[in-house]
């Protein structure tokens, strides 16, 4: 049995007429009488009771139509969504995020796709740092990560989405806390709480270059798994720990943010990021939706920057 062959039967069945569903199948009516005798040789049962004025299912027929009609609607079914995911409008999007101040990006992306496009499913995974990030875009694991510059590849791209000043993260209280910017020469002689220098962090690896940039290296009295960890425990007064502007509103309590006053570059940027010969139609259509809600800042103000130049805009 072929699915030409159910579109014969039940057209036939719900016009009652060969020659009406012949003309709703865009065939003639000889091609369409063959094709229900051979479905009834087929299935060994007479389906339809024909005489020269009217045709009429059998009970055979009549029991055979409504999982006739069932296997059509699912073949409707399948073509929808198989042109939907032609259009991007289905599909899945695998998202890699890490960090505190993925808290604000990510629930906006999240919630317009789910508004908007609803069939594209975002599979979110965590801890996903850039330098890992980096590596899981380009070996097919993830379709789209939370990033930042430097992070450049060739084999992927990139759109900035935020500019975070970084700045250093103090317990409340903290003898630097009440300074309108802080040297980080004077945190030589802090304790610090820091990232894992194994989980690909870019923040992680810039807090220690900057430090031994101004002459030491940090002083870690604890590591954390986490940035928002990592932040609880500034506010224990555990230490202090180089974070990004964009954290900030997300941890406050026991902590106070000062910028660094000595150091370059003073900014990062958050991007999303991609492969470049990712031809996913659900993709696509995930990065159009991200120009609304997270557009691209002005960089004009940001050319002297190292690592602007590097950027992938696409």
């Amino acid at each position: 049995m072929e699915l030409k062959d159910i579109e014969a039967f039940v057209a036939v069945a719900e016009e009652l007429h060969f020659g009406r569903a012949a003309e709703r199948l865009h065939i003639s009516q000889p091609p369409l009488s063959n094709r229900i005798r051979q479905l009834e040789a087929d299935l060994r049962v007479q389906l339809f009771t024909r005489s020269t004025r009217n045709v009429s299912l059998t009970e055979a027929g009549q029991r055979l139509l409504a999982p006739a009609r069932q296997v059509l609607t699912q073949l409707s079914i399948a073509r929808s969504v198989a042109d939907a995911i032609v259009t991007g409008e289905q599909g899945r999007v695998r998202l890699g995020f890490a960090g505190a101040s993925s808290q604000r990006s990510l629930p906006l992306l999240s919630r317009a796709i789910r508004e908007s496009h609803p069939g594209i499913e975002l599979q979110m995974q965590s801890q996903a740092y850039v330098f890992s990030a980096t590596e899981m875009l380009r070996s097919g694991e993830l379709d789209l990560a939370f990033s930042r510059l430097p992070s450049t590849h060739p084999d992927l791209d990139f759109r900035v989405i935020e500019v975070e000043e970084i700045v250093c993260a103090l317990p409340a209280g903290h003898r630097l806390a009440d300074e309108e910017g802080i040297r980080l020469a004077d945190l030589r002689n802090e304790e610090f709480v820091s990232l894992p220098s194994d989980q690909g962090s870019i923040l992680q690896a810039t807090m220690f270059a900057l430090c031994v940039t101004a002459g030491f290296n940090p002083r870690v009295s604890q590591v954390a798994p986490d940035s928002a960890t990592v932040l609880a425990l500034v506010a224990a007064g555990v230490g202090v720990t180089i974070t990004l502007s964009s954290v900030s509103p997300v941890h406050t309590v026991g902590i106070v943010y000062r910028p660094l006053i000595d150091i370059h570059p003073s900014h990062m940027f958050a991007t999303l990021a991609w492969r470049r010969d990712n031809t996913s139609p659900a993709l696509r259509t995930v990065l159009e939706a991200s120009k609304d809600v997270l557009p691209s800042p002005d960089l004009s103000g940001y050319a002297n920057n190292p690592f602007i130049f590097a950027i992938g805009q696409e």
